[in-house]
């Protein structure tokens, strides 16, 4: 007998036949049945079902507590008859409710913050808003002059280039 481990585990059950008779034994102790009947059920079936022993009790149902109280009886038929007609109810849900308090609560805070922190600044602060804003400005310019540039047809800059090249020449020749 092959085994994964290296001792075996039944070393009382190393030949065949004694395994299969010991396999053969397990299964009919599980099972309560013959092992070669193939109509066999896996599960076992509760002896309670068939009714003839008046000795074991029965399972029975729990009841819910809150089901079977007043209250909860007379709200179910309300809503049921509310239901009926179309009357249902126009409340937002509870969670509904807190969390569109909530967000409001965090726009309202945002505002504040927004008001407080423009009535605070120091003149610092104000001039560098000043400055940080000229910067601004002075880029926005900038990438409108390098888009104008990359639109224009090939043969404008080519024209431009050479005029460059005119003067570059002209001003040598006056220098010399």
């Amino acid at each position: 007998m092959a085994t994964m481990f290296r001792y075996p585990v039944f070393p009382h059950l190393q030949g065949g036949f004694l395994q299969y008779l010991y396999t053969m034994f397990v299964m009919m102790w599980l099972q309560d049945s013959d092992p070669c009947d193939p109509g066999r059920s896996v599960m076992a079936e509760p002896d309670y079902l068939e009714g003839d022993c008046d000795e074991l009790i029965q399972p029975k149902k729990l009841i819910n507590p809150v089901k079977s109280s007043r209250n909860h009886q007379d709200l179910h038929r309300e809503l049921i008859m509310n239901q009926k007609r179309g009357l249902a109810p126009q409340n937002k849900p509870e969670l509904q409710k807190v969390l569109e308090k909530r967000k409001r609560e965090q726009v309202i805070k945002a505002q504040k913050e927004e008001q407080e922190a423009h009535k605070k600044r120091s003149d610092l602060e104000i001039e560098l808003m000043k400055r940080q804003q000229k910067l601004e400005q002075l880029e926005l310019e900038q990438q409108k002059i390098q888009e104008e540039q990359e639109n224009t047809p090939e043969f404008v800059k080519m024209k431009g280039n050479l005029r460059r090249t005119k003067q570059e020449t002209g001003g040598e020749e006056q220098a010399t």
